[in-house]
């Protein structure tokens, strides 16, 4: 990447006393501070925007009438969601012109504790992309669960002082901030004290509950789910984080909300977004497009992609096109359609014409030989037949119905079937299936078992140990048989996600590092990820939403409403674990 000019030379290239590195002329640029459109040369220094006007410089780029806008930023993802490392990820989100994300490594975190961080901070140095990190809040993500690490005050306060920390990322344990708890009030002290930012998480939080959120620093939120929710969070002085990613899709519920008094307060993330779904619809880009098809707009919606999530993580140099800002740009061949032409980098073309400038890249990083001990590979105690087992005196239970395309789940009382030993008996039928938990971390041998709702399946089991937040081995399936064969194939590969039938496994996927991300290009990991969606496709999982996602939030207990961790069923309203019998 280019050198940045020191402020000698930037002032001196601004006031055409020496020529730009490049300038860009014939352009139609988006001006987000005024809304409005402007023309002029954009002239470039060592990455740098000097000025915009009439510039001579070294090279000239002819935008051709095209529209430029900022790069585009992603306000909240997951990087590991997209089963990706940061570089593969880098260069698929360059495709489509996002050229900063703040990022939560929240997952890798709960397997591997700081040095999951320290990985992810390390893969993404050199990358023409910003990759700037939340820290994870909850480590592990409450009490009910058992994952890979925990992570108190003392362990996140060196990581504040990194070029790249922002702050701590979404705290989503909202009763140990309501009631003061120790170790979460020591967390939110020492963010607080090294003067960084914090990042909120309200699922199912009332009004007056936003409050408590509010007082103690917490300023953005990205679960709203309704509009009043989403009005909630901006009367009471929230950034409103509007949700499109491949299980939660939140634009619809939410973008009425957004007028031109309070736009300013808005911004777009994709929080979890699978690597097929990245490279088909795309990322910050899909949901411009959504929300200019719905009527937002387009100035508008280009400021909640740029400047307006800039500002909340103050990225002062980030989502304008302006003298002193950094030259992230994005050409387009239509503004509405948001059809990307090129896409530059601190002043340097990334992306040409829809493929990808490698020149543009570091020699590969790390690789899977380098890698810690502690991110590679499973610790599951065996599991047989009996943990597998719902005994049940009768046969009314509660069941995980599956909201299609959401994160939250419905709570049901169902009458089931039973074998003649008093056993639960999935049933293709009635859609109830079987699914379980298995501790994969530390061989507690814990297994929690529940009946859900929703998936489709004729037959065969599903299983993944991408499973939020604490990532333990999750599986569904038709029959405890086909699951064992599923929890011993994806304990063979090292983590990853498996589709079986019968006695075969149909597909794999594996995901070796962390059990959450590939070492492999993003083409391939693509590829890998269609065999296992038609392998599910097969079997009878549900085409109406992503059933591998779907699965992997199933074991989110701060998500309402009734989820499965390891160490049995838990409800959200209660806060508690639950008999499966009523």
């Amino acid at each position: 990447m280019m050198e940045q000019p020191s402020l000698r030379t930037l002032i001196r290239v601004a006031a055409k006393q020496e020529p730009a590195d490049v300038v860009i002329r014939n352009g139609r640029i988006v001006n987000v501070f005024t809304g409005e459109m402007m023309t002029g040369d954009i002239a470039i220094i060592g990455g740098i925007i000097a000025g915009i006007g009439m510039y001579e410089g070294k090279e000239i780029i002819d935008a051709e009438g095209r529209y430029i806008v900022p790069g585009f930023i992603d306000g909240h993802v997951h990087i590991e969601s997209s089963l990706l490392t940061p570089p593969q990820f880098a260069r698929v989100s360059l495709l489509h012109g996002v050229t900063t994300v703040v990022t939560d490594p929240h997952e890798i975190a709960n397997v591997a504790g700081t040095e999951g961080i320290q990985y992810m901070l390390d893969a993404a140095e050199g990358l023409p992309i910003d990759s700037y990190v939340m820290l994870p809040s909850c480590v592990p993500a409450t009490p009910f669960e058992s994952n890979g690490a925990r992570l108190d005050a003392v362990h996140l306060e060196p990581f504040f002082s990194h070029p790249n920390v922002l702050g701590l990322a979404e705290v989503m344990d909202f009763p140990s901030v309501e009631h003061t708890e120790e170790r979460m009030l020591h967390k939110l002290e020492a963010t607080h004290k090294a003067g960084v930012l914090l990042d909120g998480h309200a699922a199912g939080i009332s009004r007056e509950g936003l409050n408590v959120y509010m007082a103690a620093g917490i300023r953005t939120d990205h679960e709203s789910t309704s509009l009043q929710e989403a009005q909630d969070r901006l009367d009471l002085g929230m950034y409103l984080m509007i949700r499109e990613g491949t299980v939660a899709k939140d634009l619809d519920a939410l973008l009425p909300v957004v007028t031109t008094r309070n736009a300013r307060r808005c911004l777009f993330v994709t929080d979890d977004k699978l690597i097929d779904d990245l490279l088909n619809e795309g990322s910050i880009d899909h949901i411009l497009r959504l929300a200019m098809a719905k009527g937002l707009d387009p100035i508008t919606a280009i400021q909640m992609a740029t400047i307006n999530a800039a500002e909340c993580f103050r990225l002062y140099r980030h989502g304008a096109i302006a003298a002193g800002y950094q030259a992230d740009l994005v050409l387009l061949d239509d503004l509405e359609q948001v059809k990307i032409y090129q896409v530059f980098k601190r002043g340097r073309c990334v992306v040409e014409a829809g493929i990808i400038v490698e020149e543009a890249f570091p020699p590969s990083g790390t690789t899977i030989d380098s890698l810690s001990c502690n991110l590679l590979g499973l610790n599951v105690k065996p599991v047989e037949p009996a943990h597998l087992a719902i005994p049940l005196k009768s046969n009314r239970c509660r069941v995980i119905e599956v909201i299609p395309n959401s994160l939250v789940t419905n709570q049901r009382i169902e009458l089931v079937d039973v074998d003649d030993e008093g056993m639960f008996l999935p049933s293709a039928a009635s859609d109830f299936m079987k699914l379980a938990v298995i501790e994969r971390h530390q061989a507690t041998g814990n297994v929690g078992v529940g009946i859900v709702k929703g998936f489709g399946l004729t037959r065969g089991a599903i299983a993944t140990t991408v499973a939020h937040d604490s990532h333990n081995l999750v599986v569904v399936g038709a029959s405890d048989n086909e699951m064992l064969l599923a929890i011993e194939e994806i304990t063979r590969i090292g983590g990853g996600a498996v589709v079986v039938d019968g006695r075969e496994v149909l597909s794999s996927l594996p995901l070796p590092i962390g059990g959450l991300m590939s070492d492999r290009p993003y083409a391939e990991v693509n590829e890998g990820l269609k065999k296992l969606m038609a392998a599910m496709a097969e079997i009878g999982a549900s085409q109406d939403f992503n059933p591998l996602l779907t699965l992997s939030f199933l074991t989110l207990p701060v998500i309402p409403h009734l989820k499965l961790t390891d160490k049995g069923l838990f409800d959200f309203k209660s806060f508690s674990h639950i008999a499966v019998e009523v």
